[in-house]
């Protein structure tokens, strides 16, 4: 078997602003494989690391295809890394991994809390997709950092599912959260600040930088079991920054998995 598997999810149907999304699992590839760089993390060499298989990208027609796509090669690989797509694919993901894992908490970057009820009248929308995870009971644990624009609904919601959001305004690097359980990563381009990560649909200014996030991802303190990458919109993008920033997160993701 095995350990880690990349998967590409080509999804953006649940995007409520603007599509783009599901162009993005190709574009980040090819920004990981450009010959610009090299194949190092900051740690060590993934393209020489034979328990890294890249799988490829799925287009995806229904929604909870996302599901049975990871059921599928979970049965194949430890962990998964997941390049999106819009950030609703979590949700089938969680769905998948509750299966194979019985405990994990999961740690959420991002500028949004994602945590409506429903939005728009979309249950599934990519601006709900821990609503539905903890409905589910599908973690144990969700701790989201990088939060900027929480709403009276979503701190409601996040006091009666007992997140733990730490909002850019409490955002204090010498003190990041500490796990027992596993971790499920979920990685959302726009916690990044804007100056740092151009291509997402939904500009947030006043959110973390590269070294930041990169500092969460190597602080934390228990087995990575999966991960996903989400909400980079390659047609707001300048330069492919973006794309090069999610290859880089790419690098750093997988070399902590391993």
């Amino acid at each position: 078997m095995n350990n880690i598997l990349l998967q590409g999810i080509n999804f953006d149907a649940h995007s409520s602003f603007q599509q783009g999304p599901a162009k993005a699992p190709a574009l980040i590839r090819k920004a990981f494989h450009s010959d610009s760089g090299n194949s190092y993390s900051e740690s060590l060499d993934l393209i020489d690391n034979t328990v890294f298989h890249d799988v490829g990208d799925f287009d995806i027609d229904a929604y909870f295809d996302i599901e049975f796509i990871t059921r599928d090669n979970l049965k194949q690989a430890e962990k998964l890394l997941t390049l999106g797509g819009d950030h609703s694919i979590t949700y089938p993901i969680m769905k998948a991994y509750r299966e194979k894992y019985e405990s994990f908490d999961i740690l959420q970057i991002d500028a949004h809390s994602d945590l409506y009820h429903d939005f728009e009248g979309n249950p599934y929308s990519h601006a709900c997709p821990f609503a539905r995870i903890l409905e589910n009971k599908l973690a144990d644990r969700l701790v989201q950092i990088g939060v900027r624009t929480l709403t009276p609904h979503q701190q409601e919601q996040a006091e009666k599912y007992d997140v733990e959001v730490i909002t850019m305004q409490d955002f204090d690097p010498s003190n990041l959260p500490k796990f027992e359980r596993p971790v499920y990563l979920s990685l959302d381009m726009d916690g990044f600040d804007p100056a740092f990560a151009p291509g997402v649909s939904h500009h947030e200014p006043g959110g973390l930088s590269t070294r930041e996030v990169l500092r969460i991802i190597q602080s934390i303190n228990v087995p990575i079991i999966g991960a996903d990458i989400v909400e980079y919109n390659p047609d707001r993008d300048f330069q492919e920054m973006t794309a090069y920033l999610g290859a880089k997160m790419m690098k750093e993701i997988l070399a902590k998995m391993i």
